[in-house]
């Protein structure tokens, strides 16, 4: 896989089955974006089993099933074929963004649990939607906000607060710019309808990891803005956006997200984090360390002890997916709330709506 190719970015983890073969079942639905790959990466790591793969392009649902050729899944013939099988527990899908909620609702009414890419919906109305029908059906609805979950040096920063290595949290700095990559894209990423913008849609991941990383439940979106620099030819698109954000808590929140990787740099994005705390800081840089070491997950810390490195690559994994795993069998919240995975999206949209154009 093209390390540049941001639509097909699909990490693998350290394997840790938390079930035997054939005990969780799931079902693909909505191929529309290459994160689909890296979110049943995570579940078959974890012990699940794919059964199932629909979508209406065939050559979509041809290549997703040759990627996974070992699981033995099958082509289904429509979404109520998937959703009148018993034996399939969750549904998974990167389908459209703006058509991720409907068809979550669906799922969930057939009495199936429901794991989504982000962002997981575009609008307040959808989100009401999702909300009533997980109060009707007790089906979990949630969500691969993947720059946390599915990043290595990400899972350890998380490790590093939560053992109070840099005291309480009280701002969180993101920075997430991607690789456009035009010809690559559908028609659909183009159309602000259907992607949600900027904010919503690769800003969601940075608007979860403030929430994680500060232990906020709610926030204030204090400013934000969105823009179209440099690509008058998509009017739709927004290539630019930052916001600030309070937490309940009274931490702080900035990120910036942008299509503006340049073409020399090794991989689709140069993500880092910047974590404050009380008694020390952390910075993350996810994807690469610029000129020195095209490797993922390096973690610098400093604390009351001194400074520290470490590179995580390959010793972390992913544990959210044995987790979401247990959580639909034992309909516990471990692997994140319910509450969390929504409240990210909310404030994702509400940034959005809010934003001022500066270009």
């Amino acid at each position: 896989m093209d390390k540049r190719d941001g639509m097909n970015y699909a990490p693998k983890g350290k394997p840790h089955p938390v079930v035997e073969k054939g005990d969780f079942v799931f079902a693909a639905i909505g191929l529309d974006h290459g994160h689909i790959y890296g979110m049943a990466n995570g579940l078959i790591e974890a012990g699940a089993s794919l059964k199932w793969v629909y979508d209406p392009d065939p050559a979509k649902v041809e290549a997703f099933l040759a990627a996974y050729k070992e699981e033995g899944a099958q082509a289904a013939g429509s979404e109520e074929q998937i959703f009148h099988d018993p034996e399939v527990k969750m549904v998974a899908s990167a389908c459209v963004a703006s058509e991720r909620a409907p068809l979550g609702v669906r799922a969930m009414k057939a009495g199936k649990d429901y794991f989504v890419d982000k962002a997981p919906l575009t609008t307040l109305e959808q989100l009401e939607m999702v909300k009533t029908a997980i109060g009707e059906t007790g089906k979990k609805y949630m969500v691969s906000y993947s720059e946390r979950l599915q990043v290595e040096s990400a899972v350890y920063a998380g490790d590093l607060i939560k053992q109070g290595a840099i005291g309480r949290v009280i701002q969180v700095l993101g920075l997430g710019p991607h690789l456009l990559n035009a010809p690559s894209r559908p028609d659909w990423f183009f159309e602000k309808e259907k992607y949600g913008g900027i904010l919503c849609d690769i800003g969601s991941h940075q608007i979860e990891q403030f929430l994680y990383y500060t232990g906020a439940e709610d926030a204030t979106v204090v400013n934000s803005e969105i823009g179209n620099y440099d690509h008058p030819e998509y009017p739709g698109l927004d290539d630019f956006g930052d916001a600030t954000l309070v937490g309940d808590n009274g931490a702080m929140g900035y990120f910036r997200v942008d299509w503006f990787t340049p073409d020399g740099l090794s991989t689709w994005g140069d993500g880092r984090t910047f974590i404050l705390g009380t008694e020390g800081y952390i910075e993350l840089r996810k994807y690469t360390d610029v000129a020195k070491d095209e490797n993922c997950d390096h973690v610098f810390w400093v604390d009351k002890e001194g400074e520290h490195y470490i590179n995580v690559h390959g010793q972390v994994g992913f544990p959210y997916f044995g987790q979401l795993i247990l959580d639909c069998i034992n309909r516990t919240e471990n692997a994140m709330t319910q509450a969390h995975a929504l409240k990210a999206a909310e404030l994702c949209v509400k940034a959005q709506m809010l934003a001022r154009k500066v270009r």
